[in-house]
């Protein structure tokens, strides 16, 4: 009898242990995922579910009581259908949240269903499964978005699920790609930029002086014109003719001038970046320009603030890898010089202009493909007349009293940019500039003029020099 009690107490322990567990479970939220049905158990009443419902689906739900009536607490997201007092059926109708309770006879609550109806992705799972094979791309609802999340071989793939997962939603602003791409894929850029710039000058006439003493009037007819193109500074050919009476000075300078001029700028820049990245280059300078005035309250002290404009050839390119040997390369090319010509004055600080000539493209080529961004032909002629008043318009004589100043720019700039993927090598495989360097001696500087010289490295085995028949006989 003892043992026979004491195996009944260790019975009604270990019951009450498994109900006091049931109760702590049925308190808690359950979640569940919808599959077309789901069985609410007689130790699940009470207990609140977290259930995802496809947009225009339906659940089927058997309670363990008979109910007596159901409050869905926003009829516009779901609906809620009593086929049987056991079986009721959900609709979803709308992207929402919604709860729904179950009531019996006596008004006690049967169960409570936390439905969260978002949209179907299963078959958008299956389409880029389908259409995108390699990848492991999971489709995720999110209220009335599509989030999209794993791994893609490459960007292309996962840009291509993105795209079925747009036109699945209806709007591709729905859409968030949280996508991984397998690999970091590095690009390798190489730019050249070629300038040509030829410039011809010419200046051909008579600078007339006039001074007459006993009025105190000074004119200078030609030698400072107001339209000039800034090319007086050069020299003349010849100095100064004067003729003077002693109240009068009339002189005369003849401007002959013709000057070719031809400029080659040329950069080189090499960039790396990752897929994805963007990679910046600049080879020029900065300058300063003025913004504004920092005042002080207390001392009445106001201090210039500057700010440094770049200018010169900057490069700024971003590589997408789209395939094994595929990039598609958007790049930003710029080329800025400061003009004078167009300078302001401010404040008694003279502050210079900028030209520009700017690039921007995206443009989809294989590892090693060429390209010329950009060939631009500028030309500016500036030609400008000058002569005295009245006898400048008399043929032939009036060559004599007129001036002429002609100035011709022209610039030619070539872009070209090859992309390489690439991918990192040994440090015994790269070579330095200073590699197998080594100071001239005394003698060969001095006797020869050498700077330096270069020497090779020894080889383990070398090359024999041995000449003549060699192989196998065979009789």
């Amino acid at each position: 009898m003892a043992r026979r009690s004491i195996r009944y107490s260790v019975l009604a322990f270990a019951f009450a242990v498994a109900a006091i567990v049931l109760n702590a479970v049925g308190a808690a939220p359950a979640e569940a995922q919808s599959t077309g049905h789901m069985t609410i158990q007689p130790a699940e009443l009470s207990a609140s579910r977290l259930v995802k419902l496809g947009l225009g689906k339906s659940l089927v739900i058997d309670l363990p009581r008979d109910a007596k009536d159901v409050l869905v607490s926003s009829p516009k997201v779901a609906d809620a259908v009593m086929r049987t007092a056991r079986r009721a059926y959900l609709i979803g109708l709308e992207v929402g949240q919604t709860n729904v309770f179950f009531f019996d006879v006596a008004g006690r609550q049967i169960a409570v269903i936390e439905l969260q109806v978002d949209r179907d992705t299963m078959a958008l799972s299956q389409s880029i499964r389908q259409l995108v094979p390699g990848s492991a791309v999971k489709v995720e609802s999110m209220n009335d978005n599509i989030v999209l999340t794993g791994t893609a071989p490459t960007a292309a793939d996962a840009e291509k699920a993105t795209d079925i997962a747009g036109r699945f939603a209806g709007d591709p602003a729905k859409v968030l790609n949280m996508i991984a791409v397998e690999g970091s894929e590095q690009v390798f850029l190489k730019v050249t930029v070629a300038e040509v710039k030829r410039q011809v000058l010419k200046e051909l006439g008579i600078d007339w002086n006039l001074q007459i003493n006993s009025s105190t009037i000074a004119a200078n007819v030609i030698s400072n014109p107001v339209f000039g193109l800034g090319l007086s500074q050069l020299p003349a050919l010849t100095g100064p003719v004067t003729w003077s009476d002693g109240t009068t000075a009339i002189s005369a300078q003849v401007r002959a001038l013709e000057s070719n001029g031809l400029l080659r700028v040329l950069a080189e820049p090499t960039l790396s970046a990752i897929s994805g990245e963007t990679a910046n280059f600049l080879a020029g300078g900065e300058f300063p320009v003025p913004i504004g005035n920092t005042c002080d309250p207390d001392t009445g002290q106001c201090q210039l603030s500057i700010e440094f404009k770049p200018f010169g050839v900057a490069l700024a390119f971003t590589p997408v890898v789209m395939s094994a040997n595929r990039i598609s390369l958007k790049v930003k090319t710029e080329v800025s010089e400061i003009d004078r010509q167009s300078e302001v004055v401010l404040q008694d600080t003279r502050i210079p202009g900028i030209k520009t000539r700017r690039t921007d493209t995206t443009v989809e080529l294989p590892s090693g493909g060429s390209l010329a961004l950009a060939g631009l032909i500028q030309q500016d002629s500036k030609q400008v007349f000058n002569s005295v008043p009245g006898i400048g318009d008399i043929p032939i004589l009036g060559t004599l009293f007129r001036s002429r100043d002609f100035q011709t720019d022209e610039t030619e700039l070539v872009i070209l940019a090859t992309p390489y993927m690439v991918e990192p090598t040994s440090r015994d495989e790269l070579a330095r500039p200073d590699k197998n360097f080594a100071p001239a001696s005394d003698p060969a500087a001095i006797l020869l003029g050498r700077l330096n010289r270069l020497y090779g490295l020894a080889e383990k085995n070398p090359a024999g020099n041995y000449r003549g028949p060699i192989g196998f006989i065979v009789e």
